[in-house]
């Protein structure tokens, strides 16, 4: 598994949002991994959740984000996925909180309730933070 690839999944609401945050993340020298979509056709997210799911559990990338208009649909269909741990984050302090405590490996974003100044921050905060393990640990052994 590649710790510089970061993968990025869509629905249709998110395609123009993604741009920029996917070109934050290769500027800060990770590679991104485009799992689609690119075009604004209406398309199911549960089915870009599933791929999400499945670049991690192949070992194409290390670490996900995930954009829907809301973030709550993206976020509950990666989350069936038992290696996936997708936090719906609408702050800093979520994001890193999701890391620390969670060891996230997915951040989920809504498009239409975000504004993008902040989702960009939410995604440099998730990138940067490490899993503090400890008594979180166990917390997420019981998860999986």
């Amino acid at each position: 598994m590649s710790e510089t690839v970061i993968a990025f999944a869509n629905d249709h609401a998110a395609v123009d949002y993604r741009q920029p945050l996917m070109a934050a993340v290769e500027k800060a020298g990770y590679t991104v991994l485009d799992l689609g979509t690119g075009a604004t056709a209406s398309v199911d997210y549960p089915d870009y959740a599933k791929a999400m799911a499945d670049a991690l559990s192949e070992g194409r990338a290390s670490r996900g984000i995930l954009i829907c208009g809301t973030g709550i649909g993206i976020s509950i269909a990666a989350n069936r996925f038992s290696h996936v741990r997708a936090a719906l984050c609408h702050s800093t302090t979520d994001a890193r909180l999701s890391r620390q405590h969670n060891d996230a490996n997915v951040l989920a974003l809504g498009a239409r309730t975000l504004g993008p100044e902040t989702a960009m921050d939410c995604v440099h905060t998730f990138l940067n933070t490490d899993f503090e393990g400890g008594r979180h640990k166990r917390r997420v052994d019981k998860m999986s």
